[in-house]
């Protein structure tokens, strides 16, 4: 898909957003909106380029006021009005509303932080976005965010200045709230969601949404009824907190009379799974797991047969599967799993050549991704309990950050709005239990907010339709 149609498409998908009224089929009435996404196109292009270059690095304190002062500008340029920034404390929040004099009010979840970067890693300069030639595509924006997740946030915004420069009116009321640390871990999300004049307005929405890049090269449209919950942490194993091996690096000699820390962390690390690398063996991590329903099972069986398996591998690299599962399986363990992984792993000298030392310290970051109706509370103390009876309680446990997983029934009345998306260019979405990945929806879906998800509406916990090319 070239630049041009990844930015119609994705713009069309969010001008269907709440289109009770003006449904798809009544193309007299949308065309004016389309004519305006293709008008608007090289404006729309060079606004995402603008975003993209302005770097937003939570993990790195980089560039974050001003990338959040950049979002405000945004939303206010597309209609928005009392954009407000939200002190946290951490990385400051946005809300926002866009009052269409609708009678429904639908809530928009955006994050404006993107991940780190290592240049070396990039085939064209991340914070550039460039217009490059990729194979198959045609031009492309290159650059941190353009997938995850400022490149569907700004079609989203495209889409309503579409929408009102053809003269229309929005059949639904947004509110808006906005983080700048869902890369790592959100811990300060729920500060923005609970102030008072925020969850007043919340508890006016019908649901939840994030613009999400949900659509494969194929042109398949996976919507995702939730998404696992995550617990990032880190593993720091000294010789100081143990009492065993050396305060300071020492000549790697001395490992003949003098413990390890970094052996220490690696076997501690070592009882998180089973033989089998994969299998978690924390103790009571997984016992509230919740299995998949019939329903759910078939949704996957469904999907199993849209989702092209050999495009799955080759994009993501990889030729096998845990155990060499079959398809249909991969994408059940993908969804209903709970994981154990290691993100990192640094200990000691790391550099050209060899440098003979005995390294005091050694640091593992870890992500735990959580099904329902496991919690991040409950997970984090399972982890510090089991390195506790192991013998490893002295390896220090840093959560940077996390949250619980959410999950919407595709039974709520929200999901009735998929005809509309499967009248869009012919599009029937796929649909799939939950993301594989994460993002902080159960501030929505949870307390105290779990009110007006109980109603006959539903909490969209998951992106809807624009791209699926990457995951949070």
């Amino acid at each position: 898909m070239n630049r041009r149609n990844f930015v119609t498409t994705a713009a069309l998908a969010a001008a269907s957003i709440g289109m009770s009224r003006l449904t798809l089929a009544q193309d007299s009435e949308l065309q004016p909106i389309f004519a305006e996404i293709t008008k608007r196109h090289d404006e729309t292009l060079k606004s995402l380029q603008t975003w993209i270059r302005q770097p937003s690095i939570a993990a790195e304190n980089r560039g974050m006021n001003e990338g959040c002062d950049l979002t405000m500008q945004m939303l206010r340029a597309a209609g928005f009005t009392q954009v407000t920034k939200v002190p946290t404390d951490g990385q400051p929040g946005i809300f926002a509303v866009l009052d269409a004099g609708a009678a429904r009010t639908l809530g928009l979840y955006f994050m404006y932080d993107v991940k780190q970067v290592d240049p070396a890693e990039w085939s064209s300069p991340p914070f550039e976005a460039a217009l490059v030639d990729k194979p198959g595509f045609g031009k492309v924006v290159v650059g941190r965010g353009a997938t995850n997740q400022k490149g569907p946030e700004a079609t989203f915004l495209a889409a309503l200045h579409a929408i009102r420069a053809a003269g229309k009116k929005l059949p639904v009321n947004l509110v808006f709230v906005a983080e700048g640390e869902e890369e790592i871990g959100s811990p300060h999300f729920r500060q923005v969601v609970h102030k008072p004049e925020v969850l007043t307005a919340l508890k006016r929405c019908s649901g939840v949404f994030m613009p999400f890049p949900s659509q494969d090269p194929s042109g398949e449209v996976v919507i995702n009824l939730g998404a696992k919950g995550v617990v990032e942490v880190e593993l720091v194993a000294t010789g100081e907190r143990w009492g065993r091996g050396p305060k300071r690096d020492i000549h790697s000699s001395n490992k003949a009379r003098v413990d390890s820390p970094a052996w220490h962390l690696v076997q501690a690390l070592n009882t998180l799974v089973g033989k089998d690398g994969n299998t978690p063996a924390i103790e009571h991590f997984a016992d509230k797991v919740r299995p998949l329903s019939a329903a759910e099972k078939q949704m996957i069986a469904v999907a199993a047969t849209r989702i092209n398996e050999a495009a799955t591998k080759k994009g993501l690299g990889v030729e096998h599967w845990i155990g060499d599962a079959p398809w249909r399986e991969s994408l059940e363990m993908l969804v209903s799993q709970p994981t154990v992984n290691i993100e990192g792993l640094v200990g000691g000298y790391t550099g050209p050549g060899g440098k003979t030392v005995l390294p005091y310290r050694a640091v593992a970051k870890l992500d735990l991704r959580l099904v329902p109706d496991m919690t991040a509370a409950e997970t984090l103390s399972s982890l510090k309990a089991h390195l506790a009876k192991n013998g490893f309680g002295d390896i220090e446990v840093n959560m940077s950050g996390g949250y619980d997983p959410t999950s919407t029934p595709e039974t709520r009345r929200w999901y009735g709005s998929k005809q509309q998306f499967t009248g869009a260019g012919g599009i029937d979405p796929v649909m799939m239990p939950r993301l594989a990945g994460s993002w902080p929806g159960y501030v929505f879906t949870g307390d105290p907010l779990r009110a007006y998800r109980q109603d006959t509406s539903a909490s969209v916990t998951a992106g809807e339709r624009t791209r699926r090319t990457s995951t949070t």
